[in-house]
């Protein structure tokens, strides 16, 4: 079978191609990836180690402790500690970015050192990754090639109702991007999350933002916690993308194959443009790094996935579109309530599917 990429270039999918590709190209190549990726799963939810005392979450006080704690610590301590403390709860979301692979590299050799000797090593953190029906062909072929070397569990979630990008168009219109972004970013990045972090337990999970990146993201700390109470962990939250490469190269982490053609950051092909006379060997990249994303809207800085669920949930229901709200919190609710009861968790049935697409 031909690789995702082939498939690409056969298909006119190339990144310089023009942004009114086909949703009908978009699908065939995520039908690829789907079959591509496919390996022996690895994960048991109920070897996952997990400490007795864990709590659905993290409390603000120890969120403080910890913050102050490991200012000064680098990716692997910070790693090292979230494996430990949040187990089973813990998981990594990604769009395989190079600060998200650099991430899945050290918690690879993390699993390998914890690993009992003689054993094969077990990847202690999955992964979700949310399919947004609109990723470039060369992301596609990426998850595949990380899912493969890491043997990381890997679970994609996609737009609610749409199986692929015609199916999305037919419900909504074409380039919802520029008819309403705000239904867009949450209909096939925040909702998905959501679904995933309730259907998997997830209390936590491993971003891959930096300071240096800018916008929203140049504060940010090394744990936080979201407004529905979900912990984010940022690893490589001090490091530059200088840093971030570096290790990439040194370490021969695959990565995207669009950051040497320009491509700095990469997100939905339609929002997603090379820098000019920039590119991923760069000494000085962090004033231009995310620039290509969103490069004609001056005003947003940051993806769906770290926007505010609830600010989102509020201006979709002004607008009288429930379609997919209905079933959702109106209120903000505790960690403690969100969590799944231990019986739910303790009988869900380990997938049938390594790749658990939904």
């Amino acid at each position: 079978m031909p690789s995702s990429n082939s498939l690409a270039v056969a298909l006119g999918r190339t990144p310089s191609s023009s942004s009114r590709r086909s949703a009908r190209s978009v699908d065939f190549v995520n039908a690829q990836f789907r079959e591509e990726t496919e390996v022996i799963a690895t994960d048991d939810l109920a070897a996952r180690p997990r400490s007795p005392s864990l709590a659905p979450a993290l409390s603000d006080a120890e969120i403080e402790a910890v913050n102050a704690r490991l200012a000064d610590a680098g990716p692997e301590e910070i790693l090292d500690w979230a494996i430990t403390r949040l187990g089973r709860d813990l998981y990594q979301t990604t769009a395989f970015g190079l600060t998200g692979l650099v991430a899945l590299d050290i918690i690879s050799r993390i699993s390998t050192r914890r690993a009992p000797v003689g054993s094969v090593p077990r990847h202690l953190v999955p992964l979700i990754f949310i399919d947004t029906l609109y990723h470039f062909s060369e992301t596609l072929a990426l998850a595949g090639r990380a899912q493969r070397k890491y043997a990381a569990d890997l679970h994609v979630y996609k737009p609610e109702g749409a199986v692929d990008a015609l199916e999305f168009e037919r419900r909504y219109g074409a380039e919802l991007w520029k008819t309403d972004e705000d239904s867009y970013d949450y209909m096939v990045k925040v909702e998905p999350a959501r679904r995933a972090y309730n259907e998997l337990g997830v209390r936590a999970v491993i971003t891959g933002r930096r300071r240096s990146q800018g916008g929203d993201r140049a504060r940010i700390p090394v744990v936080e916690k979201d407004e529905t109470g979900l912990v984010k962990i940022n690893p490589l939250a001090a490091w530059t993308f200088a840093d971030t490469k570096r290790y990439i190269d040194e370490h021969q982490v695959p990565y995207n194959e669009l950051l040497d053609r320009g491509y700095t950051s990469v997100g939905d092909w339609h929002s997603t443009k090379p820098v000019k006379g920039v590119s991923a060997a760069s000494v000085d990249l962090d004033a231009a790094e995310r620039s290509g994303r969103w490069a004609d809207k001056a005003e947003k800085v940051e993806c769906g996935l770290h926007k505010d669920y609830f600010k989102l949930k509020v201006r979709r229901a002004a607008r009288g579109d429930r379609s997919d709200l209905a079933r959702l919190p109106l209120r903000r609710r505790s960690a403690s309530a969100s969590r799944p009861s231990a019986t739910r968790r303790g009988t869900r049935s380990r997938p049938s599917r390594p790749i658990c697409a939904r």
